[in-house]
């Protein structure tokens, strides 16, 4: 029972960490911007950031399973 909760959020963090990950490389690849009005340096590197941590977090979760 006390599973789920954890099943659930890794799923979550997991998949947001993915797609954002994805996202940026895709933007980084198309030479597109990241985000509008900040600079490109700086929002490729704080999404990179974020995806990954997002993505270690999922990781986390699945652990205490």
């Amino acid at each position: 029972m006390e599973s789920g909760p954890a099943v659930f959020a890794g799923t979550a963090f997991a998949l947001f960490g993915a797609a954002l990950l994805l996202w940026t490389g895709a933007c980084v690849l198309y030479r597109a911007p990241v985000a509008h009005r900040v600079s490109p340096v700086a929002s490729t590197a704080l999404a990179t950031v974020f995806g990954a941590v997002f993505l270690v977090l999922g990781v986390w979760c699945f652990t205490r399973v």
